[in-house]
């Protein structure tokens, strides 16, 4: 009877105390649905800062470099900018001059240095990377042991079927991403995944074996042995820049494959191991690639190049004979875009190559040193691989 009356009696207090807790919990935000994709392509941006004193739209993209957004009563700042054409854009937004990414959208670009989000436009017919109704592969984040005594990180795509089919081997595109971009650029951003998942699906593509390394493991043995993390190179070709080029070639060459070819159901030959990469990770193709002509036979540079003094004093095994070098390499494809600050670099290149007398397919298209473009030569390269 005691004990019932003690319950009553805390019962009764409880009762008493909850208007003063009801009181005390601080008043709910605005709910801030942002991107918002209208159905004319235009896009209303959106960020909750109610004591901010200036808010932009960070980024190029939407005409204008930083696009001045509006407060409303509640504190929430908007903008809506387009029509868009379709594709998958990068943003961000500038509180006061500083660059935060967008808290509420999910999707965001993985990148060593800046942070920013990602809004997707579609087009009226589905998109080659877009969610389609086929067989979808798999994404698998791994470990492996790396150079230094340290532990690297890689992302492998493995197409459908690959669980089931446990008899049938595969060919293995190895995948780069570009400077400051990690290892999960290239699905994340790139869309490879269902890009590949399409394709292989339409019967245009070879089911194959993505295998996406992160492109500085200098950064990883920093981390990991408590130093700073490497500044950035100064120059794309200079000394810096080529020494850590060939620690991520003798990476990917001494610990990556063999931990893949162990690990997963691969064809073990170079005609079925295909290397690509953009930006830097198109520099750290190149040059893994000739340094290794017997361990791949299809080379994907996107956007990048090796300047033809590099050539000369570094490569004369792939330029002294021209056709031992086609024989070897069943693709040498290089792609860039007209407006990327690497065009030059690039088109000199190719017209090195041209002189040499070394076969290699080129690609061109409007647009800068953008993922957008990135995914444009993943459409062009992923059909004609392994074939």
């Amino acid at each position: 009877m005691k004990t019932l009356t003690l319950f009553k009696r805390i019962g009764l207090l409880l009762l008493l105390l909850f208007p003063l807790f009801s009181q005390s919990q601080p008043p709910r935000a605005p709910f801030v649905i942002s991107p918002k994709v209208n159905p004319d392509k235009t896009v209303t941006f959106s960020y909750l800062a109610p004591n901010a004193k200036m808010v932009l739209l960070g980024g190029s993209q939407f005409g204008q470099t930083d696009v001045p957004m509006t407060k409303d009563a509640e504190g929430v700042w908007s903008v809506t900018v387009g029509p868009i054409k379709p594709d998958i854009y990068p943003y961000s937004f500038k509180v006061d001059g500083i660059t935060v990414m967008d808290p509420a959208n999910v999707a965001f670009f993985p990148n060593e240095r800046f942070k920013a989000s990602l809004v997707e436009i579609p087009s009226d017919a589905p998109a080659v990377y877009a969610l389609k109704n086929v067989p979808h592969g798999s994404i698998t984040y791994e470990y492996y042991p790396s150079v230094e005594g340290s532990t690297g990180t890689v992302v492998i795509y493995t197409p459908a079927g690959y669980t089931k089919e446990t008899a049938k081997k595969y060919p293995v595109y190895y995948l780069i991403s570009g400077t400051t971009d990690t290892e999960e650029t290239f699905w994340k951003v790139g869309k490879v995944n269902l890009m590949l998942d399409n394709m292989i699906a339409a019967g245009t593509t070879k089911p194959m074996i993505v295998v996406m390394p992160y492109g500085n493991p200098l950064a990883k043995i920093a981390e990991q042995t408590g130093k700073d993390k490497p500044a950035d190179v100064m120059s794309r070709d200079g000394e810096d820049a080529l020494r850590r080029m060939k620690l991520f070639e003798t990476d990917l060459v001494a610990q990556v494959i063999p931990y893949i070819e162990k690990n997963y159901r691969t064809i073990n030959n170079r005609d079925n191991r295909a290397i690509g990469g953009f930006s830097r990770g198109g520099g750290q193709t190149l040059r893994t690639a000739f340094n290794n002509v017997d361990k791949f036979a299809y080379v994907c540079s996107y956007a990048s190049y090796i300047a033809p003094a590099e050539m000369d004093k570094n490569f004369t095994s792939i330029t002294a004979n021209p056709i031992k070098t086609n024989k070897d390499f069943k693709l040498l494809w290089s792609g860039i875009g007209r407006d990327d600050f690497l065009y030059k670099g690039t088109v000199e290149f190719e017209d090195y190559l041209k002189t040499k007398k070394v076969n290699f397919k080129s690609y061109v298209t409007d647009g800068g040193h953008t993922w957008m473009n990135v995914k444009k030569y993943l459409n062009e390269t992923l059909p004609v691989l392994f074939k």
